[in-house]
């Protein structure tokens, strides 16, 4: 058989690239058809690759923790034994972005406040080298991206920070003091004596672990900053008689959650402007009613796949959706697809034994205690 060039697969309308988090496969190992062969992230889920044929797998392009662009030659697929052809490698080997090393992050204050846009996407490595050089969300906003539809690349970036050590539009930041007098006898004290200034730092007390967030908790975190910059959240408490739904589930076996989808999914039908977004100082309806079901990982991280028309499915269809997602997402198994377009999300605090909650996310939410 010939060479087959494996692609990075194209993994839904925002995502332009991706990390190869893992291998699975070896050159030289035989691979399926549809055996996943690597393990990719994105700034929105982690997923497998699998291989397009059967085959060996004769050469990597790329290795672990490299940033690829969809679409780039990951891997040749040939017969075994089989020899790479120096011309097919070297022709669809594309330039990988490395992210070079970066002096230690000198703190700055920006001169301008830029308010985040949920609607904006950095790429993972873009997202690596703000957070190795101490950018701030709001000097990340408003830098001019040159890619694809406005989007901040490398060079943009790179570009940024050599203007940020120049001193360009930042100011040096000054070493916080506190002002502390010490304690004399009242005979040593002399009259309008100046406090003596002396510079204070935290450290840690106790027995205590320091443990470094993952990819994925990184994520969350910088996409709930964003959501609380963009719009100010606010918390309403109803309470609704559920005793006809806890009969429903006790006999029939199933969760809450697909009845509290299908409530979700009338209500936004019969208010169509609780399904909306803010993007500066407009409003975006939303026409679609794609419901997000906020489901905790085993990793004790949180992602929201979402089903997509949910208003077009019966309660049978939306058990069905629920069951799907949720069971793809503990084993790892989502598409970037799967988590994309959501206009509306669900998250059910009271899984816990809450008694109350207020869970910040992307887009208007509702909160099932």
């Amino acid at each position: 058989m010939s060479q087959i060039e494996m692609k990075m697969p194209k993994m839904g309308e925002s995502v332009a690239e991706a990390t190869i988090i893992k291998w699975l496969k070896n050159e030289g190992d035989h691979i399926e058809s549809e055996e996943p062969v690597l393990e990719i992230a994105t700034d929105k889920v982690d997923s497998e690759v699998p291989s397009p044929t059967s085959g060996t797998l004769l050469k990597k392009m790329f290795n672990e923790g490299d940033v690829v662009q969809v679409g780039s030659v990951i891997a040749l697929i040939g017969e075994a034994n089989g020899k790479v052809t120096g011309a097919v490698a070297a022709a669809t080997v594309p330039t990988a972005d490395v992210v070079a090393p970066v002096s230690a992050p000198v703190a700055v204050t920006a001169k301008t406040e830029v308010v985040s846009s949920e609607n904006k996407f950095y790429s993972p490595l873009v997202r690596t080298i703000a957070t190795q050089e101490n950018i701030s969300q709001a000097e990340l906003d408003a830098i001019a991206g040159t890619g694809a539809e406005n989007r901040v690349t490398k060079k943009d970036i790179l570009a940024f920070v050599e203007d940020k050590k120049a001193g360009k539009f930042a100011t040096p930041a000054v070493a916080v003091t506190s002002t502390v007098t010490p304690p004399k006898a009242a005979s040593e004290v002399a009259p309008n004596s100046t406090p003596v200034s002396i510079t204070t730092s935290t450290k840690y007390s106790g027995e205590h672990e320091i443990i470094e967030m993952d990819r994925m908790r990184k994520l969350i975190a910088d996409h709930m900053v964003m959501s609380v910059q963009t719009s100010p959240h606010v918390t309403s408490y109803v309470e609704v008689d559920v005793t006809n739904l806890v009969k429903w589930r006790d006999k029939v076996k199933s969760t809450f959650t697909p009845l509290f989808i299908e409530a979700i999914a009338k209500a936004i039908k019969d208010f169509p402007m609780i399904n909306i977004s803010v993007e500066g100082t407009n409003i975006i309806v939303k026409k679609s009613i794609n419901i997000g079901m906020a489901a905790a990982l085993p990793s004790g991280n949180l992602i929201v796949p979402v089903i997509k028309n949910a208003d077009r499915l019966n309660l049978l269809g939306l058990t069905k959706a629920v069951n799907d997602l949720a069971s793809r997402s503990r084993n790892n198994k989502l598409s970037p697809d799967d988590i994309q377009g959501g206009t509306y999300t669900m998250t059910n605090v009271g899984t816990f034994g809450n008694v109350m909650g207020t869970p910040i996310i992307n887009q208007p939410q509702v909160a099932i205690l």
